[in-house]
């Protein structure tokens, strides 16, 4: 595992697509709710037009899990667009034992930025970090959730169901996407299910180790030739930690901590 990450720690950076977003009006909500991470408009960026790419991108992004007819409606008649980025960290000047609650911190905080976005007038927000999205809807249940999470755990389980794409498939494999937002790598998993119940069997093995890499402070000390089981009685899975190679360094996806893959025992 990596001593450091990456200078700066990755940022979640938010797509909003609206009618007649006002850039004003948008910087006033991210200055509100996203202040404890210093969320802002990007400028540059901001987009007085349609999108016409912005229906394939959503579409991408597992936005059919959550998604209504409404939401792809609003989708489809957007004529603005905005991107919203918190401050920049450097991860050199943080304690390791930091980095991570910071994280899920910033996280917490962009998921609090989109539904108070989401609330006043925004129709569909997109997380460019992990290329995930979710209904209107969703987000707003999500958000809520986070708000009301009484433990950490809880609350790591909210933020990895509202930040983490998974299963992307190679074919071979079934890999997540965002991990790196919560400070954690992502899991990798050899599958080739043939049925629903296959995959989903798959997605829940993930999520359980997923979830473990984010609540359990033996996790940090793991090591390749190792098993791991969600329960006493489940098969077991070695692990093996292998470097992000697939996403380049200034990828926003690229996880500076890796992936641990969960190969049959």
């Amino acid at each position: 595992m990596p001593a450091e990450l990456d200078q700066l720690l990755p940022r979640p950076v938010l797509c909003v697509l609206g009618v007649g977003l006002d850039p004003e009006t948008v910087r006033k909500v991210a200055a509100g709710a996203g202040a404890a991470a210093g969320f802002t408009l990007d400028d540059e960026d901001f987009e007085p037009d349609r999108d016409p790419r912005m229906t394939r991108a959503f579409e991408a992004s597992l936005a059919r899990a959550s998604f209504t007819d409404a939401d792809w409606a609003a989708v489809a008649r957007h004529d603005s667009v905005a991107y919203l980025l918190p401050r920049p960290m450097r991860a050199l000047t943080m304690p390791p034992e930091l980095r991570r609650p910071v994280l899920m911190d910033v996280s917490r905080t962009a998921l609090a930025v989109s539904a108070a976005l989401l609330r006043p007038g925004a129709t569909a927000v997109k997380n460019e970090s992990s290329a995930i999205t979710h209904g209107r809807d969703r987000w707003l249940s999500l958000a809520d959730d986070a708000a009301a999470a009484a433990t950490d755990e809880e609350l790591a389980a909210v933020l990895h169901a509202a930040t983490v794409k998974r299963p992307v498939s190679t074919g071979e494999l079934f890999y997540s996407c965002g991990m790196h937002l919560l400070g954690a790598p992502d899991v990798e998993l050899t599958a080739t299910p043939t049925t629903d119940a296959e995959r989903d069997e798959c997605v829940a093995l993930m999520d359980a180790l997923a979830l473990y890499l984010l609540t359990e402070e033996r996790a940090a000390t793991m090591a390749d030739g190792e098993a791991f089981r969600p329960t006493a009685d489940a098969p077991r899975w070695l692990l093996q930690h292998h470097p992000d190679d697939r996403h380049d360094a200034v990828d926003f996806f690229h996880n500076p901590l890796g992936y641990w893959r969960l190969t049959p025992a």
